[in-house]
């Protein structure tokens, strides 16, 4: 089973996550939004906790109606570049992490 960056991520980009991972080029980063690659995940959940907005999900537990991020995560990873080490989260990260539906804001 892998890891999957959901819709909660948008706006947002914390890289809490990235700090803990332990496989180089398992999360990539795109505008405003990361993703896992699931052929790169080790399955080890340390990034689970480490997400302020709660973004980041088992396959199996990807919540209802977000279950496009599954396919979203694979694609993406192929087209973004990896990201290793923590970075800044955007500057209105704050603001963003708790709106719903924030899917059209998702910058490719």
């Amino acid at each position: 089973m892998t890891y999957v960056v959901a819709e909660a991520c948008v706006r947002c980009k914390y890289t809490d996550c990235v700090e803990v991972c332990p496989v180089d080029d398992c999360f990539h980063a795109g505008p405003n939004f990361l993703v896992i690659d699931p052929k790169t995940c080790i399955d080890c959940g340390l990034c689970v906790p480490e997400c302020p907005a709660e973004a980041i999900f088992a396959l199996d537990d990807v919540p209802q109606g977000q279950e496009h991020f599954i396919q979203l995560n694979a694609e993406l990873s192929q087209l973004w570049p990896p990201i290793n080490s923590a970075i800044d989260p955007l500057p209105d990260a704050d603001d963003w992490i708790d709106v719903p539906d924030k899917f059209q804001y998702l910058a490719r």
